[in-house]
C-alpha cells in the first residue's frame, strides 16, 4: 500500500538532510456538536490565519474499496475493519510560511458518510516525511490512505498538507521549524470547522491530534501552540497520540550522526559542527549542497527549507531551541508517546528525552512512552502497531464513532 504514514525516508543518511541532516489561529470558541432546524450556526470565517477559502470534493470511497486496499500486501495498517463509506475534500485555507508571511495552503478532509443528523469526533492527522507532491493528503485520497481509512471507523479527519506541498507546492517546506509546522496544521483546524459549520457537517466537540515521526513533530508542535495561545480549539482536545518523532532535535542529531559516520564516513565526517564551525559560511554552504544532492531522492520535487540545517551546521544550539525543539514545556492534557527502541531514523532517546523533560515540568502521569513491540523495533517495522496503538487509545474517548 502506498500510503503517507510509511513514507518515511528509510535510511538515516535520508533522515540526516530532512531532520537538519540528524532528524525524518483562532476560532470563534463555539463548539460544533451538530446543528438542525431548531439550532442555527451562523458560520464565522476568520480573516488571515485560519481564513477557509474554498473546498473541492475530490472523490467518495467504499468500505469494499477500502477493504480490498487493506489486503495489499504492502499494507502497513492492521486490525482495521471499515465501517463506513468516506467523502473526501480539498480544503484551501490561509496560513503563514517560513517568514511569517500569509500564504494559502491545502489539506484532505475525510468524512464518514453517516446517516443525517449524526455527528463524529474530529481527528487532526499529521503525515510523515514525503519527498513528492504527488504524496501529499489532498494529492492521495484513494483507499489506502490512512486519512480515510481512519475516517472510515467514524471519524471525520483532517490531514494538512503542509506549506510546500498541495496547493503551496514550490515554495519552501519548513521542516523542522516549529511555528510554521504548528500554523499549518492550527490554522487547518479553524479553516476545517468555518467550512464544517457552512456545510452542515456536525462534529460531536470532542479533538484528537496524531502523526507518526515528522507528523508526530508537527502535532506536538501545533499541540504547544494550541496551549501556548489559550486557543479555543483547546476546549474540544481530548488527548494526543505521537509516535517516533524527533521534539528533541540536539537528541535526534547526536544518535544520528554516529549512525551516518558508520553508513557514509566523508559525509559523517563533514557534519561535524564543531569542524564546519572554524570554515566559514562558504565551506558550509558547499557542505549543504552535497548533503542535498546526495541525500534527497532522485524523484524529489519539494523543496526544504534549510535553516535547520544551517543551524546545525553551525553548531547553533540556541537557535535550534528556540526555533525547532519542542521537548521542554509542560502539556495539560494526556500525551502518549510510542517509539521503537530499534529506531535509527529517530532515535528513541528523542522520546525518552521528552518525557523526562516534560516530567520534570510537572506533566506527571499525563505523559506515558509505550514501547514499539516489533521486531526489530525500527522506524518503519513500528508504523502498523503504531496505527493500532492510537487508534485504541482514541478509542478509549472518542463518541459517537
Amino acid at each position: 500500500m502506498q500510503h503517507s504514514v510509511s513514507r518515511w525516508p528509510r535510511l538515516a543518511l535520508t533522515w540526516v538532510l530532512v531532520a537538519a541532516l540528524a532528524a525524518c489561529g483562532g476560532e470563534d470558541g463555539n463548539t460544533d456538536t451538530g446543528s438542525g432546524p431548531d439550532t442555527p450556526v451562523v458560520p464565522v470565517t476568520p480573516v488571515g490565519s485560519g481564513e477557509f477559502k474554498a473546498a473541492t470534493v475530490l472523490a467518495t470511497i467504499t468500505t469494499a474499496d477500502m477493504a480490498q486496499a487493506l489486503q495489499a500486501e504492502e499494507t502497513r495498517v492492521q486490525n482495521l475493519q471499515p465501517r463506513y463509506d468516506v467523502t473526501a475534500y480539498r480544503l484551501e485555507y490561509m496560513t503563514t510560511d517560513v517568514n511569517g508571511q500569509l500564504i494559502r495552503a491545502s489539506g484532505l478532509v475525510s468524512v464518514p458518510v453517516k446517516m443525517p443528523g449524526a455527528s463524529s469526533p474530529v481527528l487532526s492527522y499529521q503525515h510523515g516525511t514525503i519527498f513528492r507532491d504527488i504524496e501529499a493528503p489532498s494529492n492521495n485520497a484513494v483507499a489506502s490512505e490512512v486519512a480515510v481509512l481512519m475516517a472510515s471507523l467514524g471519524y471525520i479527519v483532517l490531514a494538512p498538507d503542509y506549506v510546500g506541498y498541495g496547493v503551496s507546492k514550490g515554495a519552501p517546506h519548513p521542516y523542522l521549524l516549529s511555528v510554521p509546522s504548528a500554523a499549518a496544521t492550527v490554522d487547518f483546524l479553524t479553516a476545517a470547522q468555518t467550512w464544517r459549520r457552512q456545510q452542515g457537517v456536525g462534529d460531536n466537540g470532542q479533538l484528537f491530534l496524531t502523526g507518526y515521526s515528522e507528523g508526530g513533530y508537527v502535532t506536538l508542535a501545533a499541540y504547544r501552540a494550541l496551549q501556548n495561545s489559550h486557543s479555543a480549539h483547546l476546549q474540544n482536545l481530548r488527548q494526543v497520540v505521537v509516535g517516533s518523532g524527533p521534539y528533541n532535535v540536539q537528541a535526534t542529531m547526536d544518535g544520528l550522526v554516529d549512525v551516518v559516520r558508520n553508513e557514509n564516513r566523508l559525509i559523517g565526517a563533514l557534519i561535524n559542527p564543531g569542524f564546519l564551525r572554524y570554515l566559514g559560511g562558504s565551506a558550509q554552504r558547499e557542505v549543504r549542497r552535497a548533503l542535498l544532492k546526495q541525500l534527497l531522492p532522485d524523484d524529489a520535487d519539494v523543496v526544504i527549507d534549510a535553516t535547520f540545517i544551517d543551524n546545525f551546521l553551525s553548531d547553533d544550539v540556541q537557535n535550534l531551541e528556540r526555533l525547532s525543539n519542542v521537548h521542554n514545556w509542560k502539556p495539560n492534557l494526556p500525551v502518549h508517546f510510542y517509539h521503537g527502541r530499534d529506531d535509527r531514523t529517530v532515535p528513541y532517546a528523542s522520546s525518552l528525552t521528552t518525557l523526562q523533560a516534560m516530567q520534570a515540568q510537572g506533566a506527571g502521569d499525563l505523559v506515558n512512552l509505550t514501547d514499539c513491540p516489533a521486531t526489530p523495533a525500527g522506524h518503519l517495522q513500528c508504523v502498523p502497531t503504531f496505527l493500532d496503538f492510537m487508534l485504541n487509545q482514541l478509542a478509549l474517548q472518542a463518541q459517537g464513532l
